[in-house]
């Protein structure tokens, strides 16, 4: 089954607090180091650079976020963060979002792409092996970096083309969710059109 990310804009800043929210407790502290409360949440969400950074996601067929990957550049490198939900995980939605900024911070002439996470946090270890990244672990911390080769035509029209089937995707899932949602609220409309038991005397 293919993955589909898009990329997030600012507009979406209150489906990305949704997202982490819905996070359980053991996951929250994994993805952000702590168990944030909703109002750190909020505060992270708040402070996104959507001008300099990059948020790539995956919906459900429900358009709530499913996946997320914020991709934060600094100085050199760009830093990924990553959260799936637990209902969706091991369907390739970490390795699409990774993938995906990898592919983004490539493209930006960025060398080299990095993760900071717990040790302990084995679904983002397996993703870091599975890609070849140097991994080094200190106490309860683990960095992993990736050094990313350079853009090039094909690399830029790829992602070009990503984006374009990413809108589209979303479009449809969109339009499949509508028609759920008026059909849903036609059943509702005829349960309670419908004639009640007949009264016996």
């Amino acid at each position: 089954m293919t993955v589909t990310v898009q990329r997030l804009s600012a507009g979406a800043r209150a489906a990305l607090a949704t997202h982490f929210l819905a996070l359980p407790p053991a996951d929250r502290r994994l993805r952000f180091g702590s168990s944030l409360c909703p109002e750190g949440i909020a505060a992270y969400v708040d402070h996104i650079d959507f001008d300099r950074d990059a948020v790539f996601v995956v919906h459900d067929d429900r358009l709530a976020l499913a996946g997320v990957a914020h991709v934060a550049f600094g100085e050199g490198l760009a830093e990924l963060g990553l959260s799936v939900l637990p209902a969706h995980r091991g369907g390739g939605v970490g390795s699409a979002l990774f993938e995906r900024a990898v592919a983004h911070a490539r493209n930006r002439f960025v060398p080299r792409l990095f993760m900071h996470c717990l040790k302990e946090n084995a679904p983002i270890m397996r993703i870091a092996r599975r890609f070849g990244m140097g991994i080094v672990t200190n106490a309860g911390d683990a960095d992993a970096h990736l050094e990313l080769p350079a853009a090039s035509p094909a690399s830029i029209a790829d992602e070009f083309v990503t984006d374009r089937f990413a809108l589209y995707d979303y479009a449809l899932k969109a339009q499949v969710a509508a028609w759920k949602g008026i059909n849903a609220a036609l059943e509702r409309a005829d349960a309670a059109e419908a004639p009640g038991p007949a009264c016996t005397p």
